[in-house]
């Protein structure tokens, strides 16, 4: 359900994008990030980086889109949230604060997340997330500067580099869980 919940404003703004314009796209984008943000705040969990920083992200294109350059392109759009999430999510690690780090420290127990390998997993799961936004954001470039290159190719791209993160994800929990003892593994709710 979380990992739904933080691909939604990415899900409702690449699926508007192929039948509403630019500027109704990010808005509804700007709207499901803020409905991810008060969900949030009703069951009394932090503000995250991520849905916070979407959220701005894609105020801030809107606002450029509407305010300075009405003509830029669908693929230009596209390629500027890539690049805005791509700076989000390896920003978090430079900053040594990966944002996965905040889900993480909801989902687990404190003794959990007070463990040796706890930062380095996380390290390694956002570092799998930064990749697949690589690969859009470069995906979505060569679209934008060969023209001569299939919208489909993006969508493709798109499609198998986030379920790609999504899965390696499940997969590495997983695992992680694996190798700890049975009385350290969280509890059901």
């Amino acid at each position: 359900m979380t990992i739904f919940l933080i691909l939604a404003p990415y899900g409702a703004f690449a699926s508007l994008m192929l039948v509403a314009s630019a500027t109704e796209s990010l808005v509804a984008a700007i709207f499901v990030s803020l409905g991810t943000i008060a969900l949030d705040a009703v069951r009394g969990r932090s503000l995250k980086i991520l849905p916070s920083g979407t959220a701005v992200l894609f105020a801030g294109v809107a606002g450029y889109l509407h305010l300075i350059d009405p003509s830029l392109s669908d693929k230009a759009v596209k390629l500027a949230i890539d690049v805005g999430v791509f700076t989000i999510s390896f920003g978090s690690m430079l900053l040594r604060y990966p944002f996965t780090t905040q889900y993480a420290r909801e989902a687990l127990p404190a003794e959990m997340a007070a463990m040796p390998g706890f930062m380095r997993a996380n390290y390694i799961i956002t570092g799998v997330w930064t990749a697949s936004t690589l690969l859009m954001m470069l995906t979505n470039a060569a679209i934008l500067y060969i023209p001569s290159l299939p919208i489909w190719i993006g969508l493709a791209v798109a499609f198998a580099a986030r379920n790609s993160a999504v899965y390696f994800t499940k997969w590495y929990r997983r695992a992680q869980f694996a190798r700890l003892p049975v009385d350290a593994l969280p509890k059901p709710h």
